[in-house]
């Protein structure tokens, strides 16, 4: 069996919601300069093309890529959705190393990928590649008619929790906050991750209006619910020693993110002087990138993205090393199809929880024939072949291959 083709597939289609999809956006590193502080919800609406028809609904035009890899005897792997930058590396810098090869020697492919692309080893060219070492897998299972975590030596549990992550919903208003968190605890969820809204250039209203959010989830859940807190790269350590000096007597499960990956001294700084386990790495790249975490003991969780950091591939060797020094490992929930594969493989003491991204996954698995949703709080094995990735036809209104 050999690679006959690689395709990139563009899928369009159209989401609409009885409520505004967007409530609020997250704080990111670029807000330190106040042209993109003070963006407003409508204009991060305008970025992500959401129009309103009215107050209490939107619409939300969905374009995504999938890449396809094809064999000569018929079998299609699925990787995706990607955007057009990252197809456009796997359409003229790696296709070409894959036509005529073996598709289950995902080793080989995955290094000669590697290689190839010397000044591709992170961002948008090592994305690509995870795309496509996905797709492989997705493809081996479908050959194989099994699916994906059987192949790798699972599962070791039935189900995994999940804990609900809350991007896009309103952190300022307490009041809603309250009444999202109650919400999800009602649907199941064993524990919930918030996105602060304010960074070091927001003064003293912005830390305020963070730390009043974390209180008033404490307050909400109880004493005995996992709160996790995003800060999505956007701190400095100043300003993390003093967030969390407010904050750890509501003792958070972990802190996110507070600083860009490549400001590991950081972590480690605030690891020393903070009792708050942190998390992070979502935005750092393969086994290499995450070894310096481990090595310089700046991280307590480790949160590779299957679908950033090399794929599923790689964030099994990521995983691996990380055992080693009794890590946890928590793929960033990019890719719940993706990460159900890799979670259910891990020992529970090591995975213990699986990210589900509730706005998120609705855009994302939008095209999914048959999306991962949680049920009372746990993601459940799946029972498709492969990485589960076959299209819903109803959702698609237009599609071509670029």
């Amino acid at each position: 069996m050999k690679i006959a083709k690689v395709e990139l597939r563009e899928l369009n289609g159209t989401l609409k919601t009885k409520k505004e999809f967007w409530e609020e956006r997250l704080v990111r590193p670029i807000d330190i300069y106040p042209e993109y502080r003070f963006d407003t919800l409508a204009e991060w609406d305008k970025k992500n093309r959401v129009s309103h028809s009215s107050k209490n609904e939107s619409v939300l035009p969905i374009s995504a890529v999938f890449v396809e890899i094809v064999t000569d005897n018929g079998v299609r792997g699925i990787g995706g959705p990607i955007d057009h930058s990252q197809a456009h590396i796997i359409k003229e810098q790696l296709s070409h190393l894959l036509i005529n090869k073996d598709p289950l020697a995902i080793e080989r492919l995955w290094d000669q990928m590697h290689r190839f692309q010397v000044h591709g080893r992170q961002g948008t060219p090592m994305i690509a590649l995870s795309a496509v070492d996905c797709a492989l897998w997705d493809l081996k299972g479908k050959y194989f008619k099994e699916p994906v975590y059987k192949i790798i030596g699972g599962p070791t549990r039935d189900k995994i929790p999940a804990y609900a992550s809350m991007l896009g919903f309103a952190v300022e208003d307490m009041g809603l906050v309250k009444e999202r968190a109650t919400e999800f605890k009602e649907k199941g969820f064993k524990a919930q991750k918030w996105f602060f809204r304010h960074g070091p250039m927001s003064g003293t209203d912005g830390f305020k209006k963070n730390v009043s959010m974390v209180k008033t989830l404490r307050e909400t859940l109880g004493e005995d619910y996992d709160i996790m807190l995003d800060c999505w790269q956007s701190w400095d350590l100043n300003y993390a020693m003093k967030v969390t000096s407010r904050i750890e007597e509501y003792h958070p499960r972990w802190l996110e993110e507070v600083a860009m990956p490549d400001r590991i001294d950081t972590y480690r700084q605030l690891r020393e002087r903070t009792t708050i386990p942190l998390s992070g790495a979502e935005h750092e790249y393969t086994r290499w990138g995450f070894k310096r975490f481990i090595d310089q003991e700046a991280l307590d969780i480790l949160q590779p993205d299957i679908y950033w950091a090399g794929g599923l591939s790689e964030t099994l060797k990521i995983a691996n090393y990380a055992s080693v020094h009794d890590l946890i490992t928590i793929p960033h929930g990019h890719s719940s199809r993706a990460g159900i594969n890799f979670s259910v493989t891990q020992s529970p003491i090591h995975t213990p929880y699986q990210e589900y991204l509730e706005k998120w996954n609705t855009i994302h698995q939008f095209f999914l024939k048959n999306p991962i949703v949680p049920e009372n709080g746990y993601i459940y094995l799946p029972k498709e072949i492969g990485m589960g990735m076959e299209y819903d036809k109803s959702k698609i209104e237009s599609e071509k291959i670029i």
